[in-house]
């Protein structure tokens, strides 16, 4: 008995959120502040330059190893401090981008004015929490006056990350907030 051939389903229809779009920020389309798509961008580059350089310090470390018999120390002490920035630069990347994990069942299954308002919800959640990480991240860069054992690389220049990227994605949260708000008060 032959079922008749169906075409799988479109990826977009479980992929794109129609509501979402006041809130991203695109920076093919020009859509969000020009602030955010100038800074996404420039974190892009700055994710690529960390990328090639962990590489080079790691290969540098492996090369070391196998021809020298001898491991690099400063080249692994190096690739520790570019991945908490590629970390850090990455998170706050992908915020802007809305490319975290999320689960999205029940925002898909809400009306138009309760998932703007569940929307408002988690970027006030969110402002919140990267407020508390920036507080931190102060008292952090407050204490630390040190620097790295070998490459002698002063603390804060490391730990400055977090709160780059803390004060960014607060940033656009905030502005997704209001967003979110200005389109549930808009919607019937």
């Amino acid at each position: 008995m032959d079922t008749p051939h169906r075409p799988p389903p479109d990826p977009s229809e479980f992929l794109d959120e129609p509501r979402r779009l006041p809130l991203e920020i695109d920076t093919e389309q020009r859509r969000g502040p020009a602030v955010f798509r100038w800074l996404t961008v420039a974190m892009e580059h700055l994710i690529a330059t960390i990328l090639v350089a962990l590489i080079l310090s790691v290969s540098a470390n492996v090369i070391g190893r196998s021809l020298l018999n001898r491991s690099l120390p400063w080249a692994d002490e190096l690739a520790r401090m570019l991945f908490i920035w590629l970390i850090f630069v990455g998170a706050a990347a992908a915020f802007a981008r809305y490319e975290h994990i999320a689960v999205d069942l029940l925002l898909r299954k809400l009306p138009q004015r309760a998932a703007y308002g569940l929307y408002l919800l988690q970027h006030l959640l969110i402002t919140g929490l990267m407020v508390v990480i920036m507080t931190g991240g102060y008292f952090v860069l407050a204490r630390s006056t040190g620097r790295t054992a070998i490459l002698g690389v002063p603390w804060n220049l490391i730990n400055v990350s977090l709160v780059l990227c803390a004060a960014f994605i607060a940033a656009v949260a905030i502005w997704r907030a209001w967003r979110a708000g200005q389109s549930m008060l808009g919607s019937r």
